[in-house]
């Protein structure tokens, strides 16, 4: 499977969208849907497994080398606790910029482009700390809840102390 290109593609509907509208890319972790701005977004590809690295956390899966740039990949589903992903062909990652550095998360499927408003975003209720460490907010879009990744704490801490 080839990786997709977002990049060039979206950028004339992002500037179109709007200012207080947010676009995002859809993903699923099981029954649940989460996103990320679609800025961020490099490319999407096939699960093609990655290169593991010693004393790192159990959501690390390892490194891939995307042409030239080595990016690390990160199993969403276990950074929320929830035990590694066993993967198969239908897993993609999704890789996104991260400030200067690229990232790349596991998960089960993507599965739209959502246009929100930012009035919409609401605060991540109290209750699961590591939903509240992990996401920037929460969006109601065509009747399912979409947790909004923040992708700085998903990527912190991955080594292991010591």
């Amino acid at each position: 499977m080839e990786a997709l290109s977002l990049r060039d593609d979206m950028s004339d509907k992002s500037a179109a969208a709007g200012q207080n509208s947010l676009q995002l890319i859809a993903f699923s972790i099981g029954e649940q849907t989460y996103g990320v701005e679609i800025t961020t977004v490099r490319e999407i590809r096939a699960w093609n497994g990655a290169t593991p690295l010693p004393n790192t956390r159990e959501f690390v899966r390892g490194v891939i080398n995307l042409r030239g740039t080595i990016v690390p990949i990160f199993d969403l589903r276990a950074r929320f606790g929830d035990g590694q992903t066993a993967p198969t062909k239908n897993h993609v990652v999704v890789v996104m910029s991260v400030g200067d550095k690229w990232v790349g998360i596991l998960v089960d499927a993507v599965s739209d482009i959502l246009t929100v408003n930012r009035d919409d975003i609401h605060n991540v209720p109290e209750g699961n700390a590591i939903d509240t460490e992990l996401l920037n907010g929460i969006v109601t879009h065509d009747n399912r809840m979409v947790g909004l990744i923040d992708l700085h704490a998903v990527v912190t801490g991955a080594k292991m102390d010591g």
